[in-house]
C-alpha cells in the first residue's frame, strides 16, 4: 500500500500525543522502528514528544535564566532591538506586535519574543550558512551590554537543538520510505530560526483579557518545530480532526516536535501540519523556546511522488523555501 493510500485511512481524532524515545536510534533496526513510530504520529497527529534527545538540562536552565533576566528589562531597553529596525525579523518583538491568526480581529498575540537565526558560537570570517540565507539573510543582534550571557546561553541551546533536528531528518526520510540520506543535500545550510518567548501575566493589561491568545491558532511555515516549554504550566493546545482542542502539556525532559507546512507540502498532506495555539490561563508567567527547522532557503519543495496518487492528486504548487518563509513572516508582522 502506498503512503497516499495509507494516509487515506488514518483517523485524526486523537485525544493524546505520542512520546517517542530517541535512544533506540543507535542501530539501523532501532532507527527504522523509531521512524515507523514517527510516521504514525505524523499521519495521525502531526505532533509528538521526544525523550532522550541529548540536550543537557543545564543548557535549558541557562537559557531560561537568561530569558527571565532579559524580559524583565525596561521596555525602552528591549525596544532598542525592535525587529522592525533589524534585517529579516531578528531581535525583539513586544506584546501584541504580531498577529498570526487572521481571525483574531487584529488584536495581536500576547507574548513578547526574541528571534535569532544561524550564528556560529565561535565567529568565522566566512560563515557559509549565513551567506546562503538568500532572501532571509540578516545578522543576529544581541543585548550584550544590557543582559550579559544572553547570547552565549541562547547559542548553546540553539546549536544543541539544531543537532536534534539534523538527527530527525533521516528519520523522517525513513518514515516516508525514502533513503536515510534523502534530505542531506537539501539541508546543508538548513533554515534554523529560534524564538525565545515570554508570556506575561495577563492581568493588569487593559488591551487583553483571559481569552486573548498568547499565540493564536496557526500552523508553522517550515518543515518542523522543536519546542521546549516550561514545565508545569499548561498553554499549548492542538486541534484534532473533530475540531477539538487537545492539551499538549509540558512533560519533563521532553521536547515537542510538530510538523510544519513545508513538510506537509512535501508529503502532499500525508504528514499533517496541525493547527495549534498557546493560551496561558495559568495565572503565571510562561516561557517557551521554539526552534523552526527547514531546508536550505534555495530549495524548491514539491510533493514527493510516493505521496501522490490518482485518488490523492498533488494539492500544492511548488515553492522556494526561503521565499515562502519570508512571506509568512511578513504576513504575521503586517510588514510591507
Amino acid at each position: 500500500m502506498s503512503l497516499a493510500e495509507t494516509a487515506a485511512g488514518v483517523n485524526g481524532a486523537f485525544t493524546s500525543i505520542p512520546i517517542i524515545d530517541l535512544s533506540k536510534c543507535s542501530t539501523p533496526e532501532g532507527r527504522l522502528a523509531t521512524a515507523y513510530e514517527i510516521r504514525d504520529a505524523c499521519m495521525r497527529v502531526g505532533f509528538f514528544y521526544v525523550k532522550n534527545h541529548g540536550i543537557p538540562g543545564s543548557y535549558l536552565d541557562n537559557v531560561l535564566a537568561a530569558a527571565q533576566t532579559y524580559f524583565s528589562l525596561p521596555m525602552a531597553t528591549k525596544m532598542k532591538l525592535h525587529h522592525r529596525t533589524v534585517a529579516n525579523f531578528k531581535g525583539y518583538n513586544p506584546p501584541l506586535d504580531s498577529n498570526i491568526d487572521p481571525t483574531n480581529n487584529d488584536k495581536g498575540d500576547f507574548h513578547e519574543g526574541f528571534e535569532m537565526g544561524w550564528e556560529e558560537i565561535e565567529a568565522k570570517v566566512h560563515d557559509e550558512k549565513r551567506a546562503n540565507d538568500g532572501v532571509m539573510a540578516g545578522a543576529n543582534v544581541w543585548p550584550s551590554d544590557d543582559c550579559p550571557g544572553f547570547k552565549e546561553a541562547c547559542l548553546a541551546y540553539y546549536h544543541a537543538a539544531v543537532k536534534v533536528g539534523k538527527a530527525l531528518f533521516p528519520l523522517f526520510a525513513l518514515a516516508l520510505e525514502l533513503p536515510e540520506t534523502y534530505f542531506d543535500d537539501k539541508t546543508q545550510n538548513s533554515a534554523a530560526i529560534m524564538r525565545v518567548l515570554h508570556y506575561p501575566l495577563q492581568s493588569g493589561h487593559p488591551e487583553v483579557n483571559e481569552d486573548t491568545p498568547g499565540i493564536g491558532a496557526h500552523s508553522e511555515c517550515l518543515c518542523f518545530t522543536i519546542l521546549w516549554q516550561q514545565p508545569e504550566i499548561q498553554a499549548l493546545q492542538i486541534m484534532n480532526s473533530e475540531k477539538q482542542w487537545v492539551d499538549a502539556p509540558a512533560i519533563k525532559d521532553t521536547l515537542v516536535i510538530n510538523i510544519g507546512d513545508q513538510l506537509a507540502l512535501w508529503t502532499n498532506d500525508v504528514f499533517k501540519s496541525t493547527v495549534h495555539r498557546a493560551v496561558n490561563k495559568s495565572g503565571k508567567e510562561r516561557y517557551s523556546i521554539p526552534l523552526f527547522l527547514g531546508t536550505d532557503y534555495h530549495v524548491r519543495i514539491e510533493p514527493i511522488p510516493s505521496c501522490v496518487s490518482a485518488e490523492r492528486p498533488a494539492k500544492y504548487d511548488s515553492i522556494i523555501a526561503g521565499e515562502y518563509v519570508h512571506k509568512r513572516l511578513k504576513d504575521a508582522y503586517h510588514t510591507a
